[in-house]
């Protein structure tokens, strides 16, 4: 079954097509990467597709319902880790989880925490003010944050961006104990990150969804060296 599907999905800011009609199936429980440079209307679809902007044109389809008539159903069972650190940096990592447990009314919000206490081990940080903890350790609990609400879809938008490679390959790993419990639509700048997690990855260029695959099919397809060959040869068209 499909979590997400697009049809002719279109963005328009002004004079700018910002998203160029794409189209684009995720199955459930699929770990899928967005990849573009700067610009390639990475975010913007982002944005449609977690209900934060409405499109200008094209249907969204969220494990079946339609965005238009159940947008509010849908951001029940999906949440978003956006590239900016989403804590409250006065507030303790605990006060910070019990905060957004209750926005969201969780029942047994005390079993939920733990849970999230344990698989993102934040144990030694739990009384901590986020404000004071390193890159990494805020990343953690902003990814933690956005797991509160047993999401069936997660938006990771640069999860790592700018952490050192020990923090990096940390969220790597709860990254990868989610995979298949849960659909996860990631955005990077890091080849390997997307190489090392996706089950499939999809190159926007000007807006346009360019080519999707696993890292092996698009390394074969423009029989280039290494995946980051792959992804620039596709991103400009040819040119290594």
């Amino acid at each position: 079954m499909n979590a997400i599907e697009v049809k002719n999905l279109t963005k328009k800011y002004k004079d700018k097509l910002a998203v160029n009609s794409i189209n684009l199936e995720i199955k459930e429980g699929e770990l899928f990467a967005l990849l573009g440079v700067n610009g390639a209307g990475k975010t913007t679809t982002i944005k449609m597709l977690s209900g934060l902007i409405l499109p200008t044109d094209g249907d969204i389809k969220i494990e079946n319902m339609d965005m238009n008539k159940d947008v509010f159903k849908i951001k029940e069972i999906l949440n978003v880790s956006p590239q900016e650190t989403a804590i409250a940096p006065n507030l303790s990592v605990k006060e910070n989880l019990e905060f957004m447990a209750g926005v969201y009314q969780i029942k047994d919000k005390d079993k939920k925490i733990n849970e999230l206490i344990k698989l993102f081990k934040l144990e030694d940080v739990l009384n901590k003010k986020a404000k004071t903890l390193s890159g990494g350790w805020q990343r953690k609990v902003s990814i933690a944050i956005s797991l509160i609400n047993d999401p069936k879809i997660l938006f990771l938008d640069e999860p790592t961006l700018g952490l050192d490679v020990i923090a990096r390959k940390d969220l790597w790993k709860i990254i990868t104990s989610l995979k298949g419990k849960i659909t996860i639509i990631l955005t990077t700048h890091y080849m390997e990150e997307a190489e090392n997690l996706s089950d499939r990855i999809g190159i926007m260029v000007n807006g346009k969804l360019v080519d999707i695959g696993t890292s092996k099919e698009l390394i074969k397809k423009t029989k280039a060296k290494n995946f980051e060959d792959a992804f620039v040869s596709i991103a400009t068209g040819g040119e290594l």
